[in-house]
C-alpha cells in the first residue's frame, strides 16, 4: 500500500483457508505490514466471523448492538441523506477500554462510487522518528483515553440512536503508556489518539494538552500514511496495537456500509 505500511492480496479465497500453515502465513504478514487488503472476497457474515476466529478472538462493542444473528459484528453505516461518517477522526480503535481491541476487521458491503477511503498510520515509524529529547519526556508516562469526547461522541450519534445496546451511554476511560511495546513484535510505538486521549498523567492539563497536540500532529504526518481506497468485498484487517486509522468523509449522498469485528487484546505495557 505504501513504503511504510500496508499490503493488498490477491488470489486467495478467505472462505477455503483451513491449512494451519496458510493461517499461519497470513498472520505472520499481518503481523509484517500491519494492514492485510483482501480483494474480491464474496463473504457472508458467518464466514467473515470464521476467517476473524482463526486470527483471534472476537469481542463485542460496547455502544452498538450487533447483527441479529452475529452480534459481533457491527454495522458501519453511513446513509444517503447523513452528514456526519461513524468514527471519521483519527484513532485507534475503543482505546478506552483496559483491554483495547488487537485488531479490526471490516468487511466492504456498500461502497460510494467516489471518496470514503480509510488512511493508516504507522506507529512504529511515528515513535522511531521522534526527536530523542521527546522521547525522553515521554517514557514510562501513562495517559487517560476516553469515550466522550465530544469529537469522536459525535461520529457515533445516529447509529447509536438506532442500535444502542444499553438504555444508558456508557463513559468508559483507560490509562495506558504513552510507548507501547508490541506484545508479538517487540517493537515500540506511539499508543495515544487525537479522538480519545485527553491527558497525560503527572503532568498539569495545560502542560499535558500542549505536549499531547505535538505528538497528536507527529503521528499523523503524511510520511507514515497509507491510503486504503476501497473496493465492494474488500476485506481489511488492521493492527490496532500500533495503527491510527481515518475514515474520509467525502462522499455525501452516497450510502457506504461495512461489517465490523474487532479482535479482542491484551493489557497493553
Amino acid at each position: 500500500m505504501s513504503d511504510v505500511v500496508g499490503a493488498i492480496v490477491h488470489d486467495i479465497d478467505l472462505r477455503r483457508i483451513e491449512d494451519s500453515n496458510a493461517i499461519a502465513d497470513i498472520y505472520n504478514l499481518w503481523l509484517q505490514y500491519q494492514v492485510l487488503v483482501f480483494r474480491d472476497q464474496e463473504l457472508s457474515p458467518a464466514e467473515q466471523l470464521k476467517f476473524a476466529c482463526l486470527m483471534g478472538e472476537p469481542d463485542l462493542y460496547p455502544f452498538l448492538q450487533g447483527m441479529k444473528d452475529y452480534p459481533e459484528i457491527t454495522v458501519v453505516l453511513k446513509k444517503k441523506d447523513e452528514r456526519v461518517n461513524f468514527g471519521g477522526v483519527w484513532h485507534t480503535d475503543t482505546l478506552y477500554q483496559k483491554r483495547p481491541p488487537k485488531a479490526s476487521m471490516l468487511y466492504a458491503v456498500t461502497i460510494p462510487p467516489e471518496g470514503g477511503d480509510t488512511l493508516f498510520a504507522n506507529q512504529h515509524e511515528a515513535y522511531a522518528s521522534l526527536p530523542t529529547d521527546i522521547k525522553r519526556q515521554i517514557q514510562g508516562k501513562k495517559a487517560v483515553s476516553r469515550s466522550d469526547p465530544a469529537s469522536v461522541s459525535e461520529t457515533r450519534k445516529d447509529r447509536i440512536a438506532e442500535q444502542q445496546s444499553a438504555s444508558e451511554t456508557p463513559s468508559l476511560h483507560g490509562v495506558h503508556p504513552i510507548v507501547r511495546r508490541h506484545p508479538e513484535t517487540g517493537k515500540d510505538s506511539l499508543f495515544i489518539s487525537p479522538a480519545h486521549t485527553t491527558e497525560i498523567e503527572g503532568m498539569s492539563l495545560e502542560e499535558g494538552e500542549t505536549l499531547l497536540a505535538q505528538l497528536f500532529q507527529h503521528q499523523t504526518q503524511d510520511s507514515i500514511i497509507a491510503r486504503q481506497k476501497w473496493r465492494k468485498n474488500d476485506l481489511v484487517i488492521w493492527d490496532n496495537r500500533c495503527l491510527l486509522h481515518f475514515p474520509l468523509n467525502d462522499y455525501h449522498g452516497h450510502e457506504r456500509r461495512l461489517h465490523r469485528i474487532t479482535l479482542k487484546g491484551d493489557v497493553p505495557s
